[in-house]
């Protein structure tokens, strides 16, 4: 984003994807398996077109969004800029890294969420990097102008649904993205306070991105097919169903906890019976014995009738 701030995507040089990456296809590619969806396809349409015309005709002034001016003298004219000011840019570079990682980061939620809900989610992260920026920069005249605010709030998603999977940052560095992401927003938003004159406008990327990680957690996008991003238990129903759907997630939860917590203990396991293999049973620790016992009567447990 650009003060005229950028809400800039600069720091996204290249990627591709490894391992399970976008669309969890194994190998490396480039972007999300499959066609973009239409919702992707038009709102990179409508930013296309508005960059176009902004070559003809200056619209940072009246479309951008201004923190400071916001609830000045010109309010309530300007009272659309935090909807506008996401689909303008300020160079060709900020418009393609913008929309380049919509494509890459948001195709897979729009065929989770459906492009209703996808484009819920998508201005309503814009908008809370507007939010962000009129709260943390209420003192700042220049017009804020971009879509990262929005595009952090998918990558913000991304970061918890798909924390394990791989992206290549500048097509050669393979980076979780349990650790990319956190970098790409935290670490420049630091350097700013090293190197301050900075024309990106880091409150919005942080804005986008807490908005939609809240948006994206449980009841607020619903079961993934279902109620809707920011729906209420109401909206979808029942109270009785909110309290089912949570229930539901606490299991879910609690089953992949014990099945993590399996797999540790089967692992130790297995060290434990390749040092009896090498050294003997009777040369291993107390502490090893110790814990071939507990997980021997655990494992007898759980195969006991029920």
């Amino acid at each position: 984003m650009t003060n005229y701030s950028e809400n800039s995507g600069s720091g996204f040089r290249g990627f591709g994807s490894g391992g399970r990456g976008f669309g969890g296809g194994s190998g490396l590619r480039f972007g999300p398996s499959g066609g973009i969806g239409p919702a992707i396809k038009w709102i990179i349409i409508v930013n296309v077109v508005v960059f176009i015309i902004q070559q003809i005709t200056p619209l940072t002034v009246t479309f951008g969004f201004t923190p400071a001016a916001y609830f000045g003298e010109d309010f309530p004219n300007g009272f659309y800029t935090p909807f506008t000011y996401m689909f303008l840019h300020g160079g060709f570079m900020h418009i393609l890294f913008n929309m380049l990682i919509l494509w890459m980061f948001g195709t897979e939620f729009e065929r989770m969420w459906g492009t209703r809900k996808f484009v819920r989610f998508y201005l309503l992260s814009g908008l809370g990097g507007a939010l962000f920026s009129l709260i943390l920069d209420y003192n700042s005249y220049a017009p804020i102008i971009g879509a990262s605010g929005a595009v952090f709030g998918i990558m913000a998603a991304y970061w918890r649904y798909f924390p394990q999977r791989k992206i290549y940052l500048y097509f050669f560095i393979p980076v979780k993205i349990l650790y990319a992401i956190p970098g790409l927003l935290i670490l420049p938003m630091l350097w700013s306070f090293v190197s301050p004159g900075s024309n990106v406008a880091y409150f919005a990327h942080l804005g986008g991105a807490l908005i939609g990680y809240f948006l994206s957690r449980g009841a607020a996008v619903g079961a993934m097919g279902g109620q809707g991003i920011g729906a209420s238990p109401q909206s979808s129903g029942t109270i009785k169903n909110w309290f089912k759907r949570r229930k539901s997630e606490k299991l879910t939860e609690r089953f992949e906890a014990n099945r993590r917590q399996a797999e540790d203990v089967m692992q130790r396991v297995d060290a434990i019976l390749d040092k009896i293999n090498s050294v003997g049973l009777e040369n291993i620790s107390a502490e090893d014995r110790k814990f071939l016992e507990d997980a021997s009567e655990r494992l007898s447990d759980d195969k006991r009738p029920k």
